[in-house]
């Protein structure tokens, strides 16, 4: 039985949540961690697949990268990646937690390459997704309400077959979702918006 994780990426103050699910187990959840933590857990839990809730690239021109468009397109909102220059020359600390995200990644390239094709071959990989569109991808885009998610993305783990006991904030609950979003890429129900260049986002293509 293969294991997954889920990262929910955070500034410095919070840190990340790590969530690693056995089928429906959750086996590990932990908070407050630091980017470079994460990898230890997931090799030693035999880690597949690690979805992380964070950008995989940064813009590369003026427009938005063409998986936040795709998504946006489709009614999801989310935030927009800037240039690593913009975020860089920003003083106003917001994007702490992106770099937070780029750290995360290179420190999982090693062990867990981040997917760079639309669809997943097998092996160890690590990928980028985000808590809002795959709570879409269960619930529809009427019924997903960012006011409610703290009550919807707890019930979606729950019929998901997830004893959500373990996950005390809603910053472990979305690192559960990226865990079952891992769950279904490696079960080969996700569907992929972007490019190689932009970077793929993953989301469930599975719906209730």
């Amino acid at each position: 039985m293969h294991s997954v994780a889920g990262i929910d990426v955070g500034g410095d103050r919070k840190g990340c949540n790590l969530v690693i699910l056995r089928g429906s187990t959750i086996v590990a959840s932990i908070g407050g961690a630091a980017p470079d933590s994460l990898l230890a857990p997931c090799l030693a839990h035999g880690v597949v697949a690690v979805g992380v809730d964070a950008p995989s690239r940064w813009r590369s021109g003026t427009a938005a990268r063409q998986a936040e468009r795709a998504l946006a397109g489709a009614g999801i909102s989310l935030f927009s990646t800037p240039a690593r220059e913009t975020a860089l020359a920003s003083t106003s600390g917001f994007y702490g937690w992106m770099f937070n995200g780029e750290q995360v990644f290179a420190s999982l390239a090693a062990a867990y390459p981040l997917l760079t094709t639309p669809g997943y071959a097998g092996g160890p990989v690590s990928f980028e997704t985000f808590p809002h569109a795959i709570t879409v991808a269960f619930l529809g885009r009427d019924v997903a309400s960012a006011r409610l998610k703290g009550v919807q993305r707890r019930a979606l783990l729950e019929q998901a077959g997830i004893d959500t006991a373990m996950l005390r904030t809603i910053d472990a609950v979305d690192a559960a979702l990226c865990a079952l979003a891992a769950r279904c890429l490696i079960a080969g129900a996700s569907t992929a918006y972007g490019n190689a260049a932009d970077g793929y986002i993953h989301i469930p293509s599975t719906s209730s």
